[in-house]
């Protein structure tokens, strides 16, 4: 996708830009972390995603001439301001999660150190490319669980929120385990499969039903998916697909029959349907399911004894259902003072909302079970992770939690994939991705994966972190 440009951002990032000019702060280094209060409803987890397009912005991140008369015509900055916008070239260093991965409440996902002015001035562009992303496909994910071994097919473009929603939204949407897209633009531009079948109107515009099913399976009898729900589903449509599998069968045709049922009851309609195809000798025919679904919908219908095989998810999907947007946030963890590091910290009367001190790295902790256990937040330059067993603190509290044993093995989840404004980490191909977001997932718990009351995974504090979290609430508590 194409990266945006430097003024995709929000006004005021423009004018802190300008106050740390005029206060010395260009050369003062910092850090920002990316991470996310809360999880989707019913979530038991996040499926990370969006690095990739937001590297290349980074890496391309630039003020056109048209862009600096814009900025000149507001009157808000001066001739020098206007020139550093002119001249910059964002020369930061980025570690991150790979992309999908599984990620939780209030660990960094994304680390930015850059000069001040470079690293505020992004905060926009990153948590637009993020939040969405991830939460679409954190969304898919879902669905795929739902789905189980069926397939899912990304349906949403035509809902999705504009066109830039809909390539970002279809892309989020293979990572978090869609199969194929409808979208032919994202099929392109991602190397990744597309589908597609016929709308009613292609059947309205014959005479009857059962001539507009000939005319399509002589235009495509490899790839037929015939829509049976535009008069009626059981009496109309599904007879005479069977019909049309007949005569083409009878030609010497070996392609495979499929239904798709637009509308109804999905379990209601699928089982009857299915019934009426296997005792006219088509028992392992394709039967599509789309409108209105998400996970809830198929894992009842599933429950219910579907035989719909293939899903095709839309609405719900691209725009996130329930949750319209994944509150991600991007906060100034610690600020370079004459080579010195300071932790910076923000306090706040809703405990939830209180940081945790300092540039953290997440270490992972997997039990010999294979499922990963608990997420521990160490100071970056804690080295003390590595072996040994870990006393795990709560965050809240500031209180031992467990303690983790030398056998479980453990890694950061953050890896360096930026340097100086250069991307030092490869490509990754969307398919690919999605392979790795799907075995991710299969080392969460099931209860954990569960869709409607999932159980929780814990983010927790090291001994160090968790003592300079105690120590800056105590001074903060003593200030008049």
């Amino acid at each position: 996708m194409k990266p945006l440009g430097g003024l995709f951002c929000d006004l005021y990032e423009l004018t802190m830009v300008a106050g740390y000019l005029k206060s010395g702060k260009n050369t003062q280094h910092a850090v920002f972390e990316y991470f996310f209060r809360r999880l989707p409803e019913h979530s038991g987890f996040a499926v990370f995603a969006g690095l990739d397009d937001l590297l290349d912005d980074l890496r391309d991140l630039r003020f056109s001439d048209t862009d600096i008369g814009y900025l000149e015509s507001l009157g808000l900055f001066d001739t020098d301001t206007l020139h550093y916008f002119s001249d910059m070239r964002f020369q930061g260093d980025v570690w991150s999660a790979p992309e999908g991965m599984p990620v939780f409440p209030y660990e960094p996902v994304v680390a930015v150190r850059a000069s001040l002015p470079q690293a505020q001035l992004i905060e926009t562009l990153l948590l637009c490319r993020l939040n969405y992303q991830t939460l679409v496909a954190t969304k898919a994910s879902r669905v795929r669980i739902a789905a189980s071994n069926d397939q899912v097919m990304e349906f949403g473009l035509r809902r999705a929120q504009g066109p830039d929603g809909g390539m970002s939204g279809t892309r989020a949407a293979i990572i978090g385990g869609c199969d194929s897209t409808s979208n032919t633009q994202a099929g392109k531009c991602f190397s990744v499969p597309v589908v597609g079948t016929q709308a009613h109107s292609w059947i309205m515009s014959f005479p009857s039903e059962l001539d507009s099913f000939r005319a399509y399976a002589n235009v495509f009898p490899e790839h037929l998916i015939l829509l049976v729900d535009t008069y009626d589903t059981l009496n109309s449509g599904v007879p005479n697909a069977i019909r049309v599998f007949k005569e083409l069968r009878e030609r010497g045709w070996r392609g495979k029959p499929g239904i798709r049922l637009d509308s109804g009851d999905p379990a209601v309609l699928s089982i009857k349907a299915y019934q009426m195809l296997a005792d006219a000798g088509f028992p392992d025919a394709s039967i599509v399911v789309s409108s209105d679904l998400d996970e809830y919908v198929i894992s009842d219908a599933k429950a219910r004894g579907s035989k719909a095989n293939v899903w095709g998810v839309g609405t719900r999907l691209m725009t996130g259902g329930f949750d319209p947007a994944l509150t991600g946030v991007y906060k100034l963890a610690a600020i370079e003072d004459q080579g010195t590091w300071l932790s910076k910290f923000k306090i706040s009367d809703s405990p939830e909302k209180t940081s945790d001190p300092g540039w953290l790295i997440p270490v992972r902790f997997t039990g010999e079970n294979g499922f990963i256990t608990c997420d521990v937040l160490f100071d970056a330059h804690d080295q003390s992770w590595k072996s040994g067993s870990v006393v795990a603190y709560d965050r809240l509290t500031l209180q031992p939690l467990c303690e983790l044993p030398h056998t479980y093995h453990r890694s950061p989840t953050l890896a360096q994939v930026m340097q100086d404004g250069k991307r030092i980490s490869q490509k990754a191909e969307v398919l690919d991705i999605r392979g790795f977001a799907l075995e991710q997932i299969t080392r969460i718990r099931p209860d954990m994966r569960d869709l409607h009351e999932p159980a929780a995974y814990t983010v927790a504090l090291s001994a160090e972190v968790a003592e300079k979290k105690r120590s800056a609430i105590n001074q903060y508590q003593r200030l008049p």
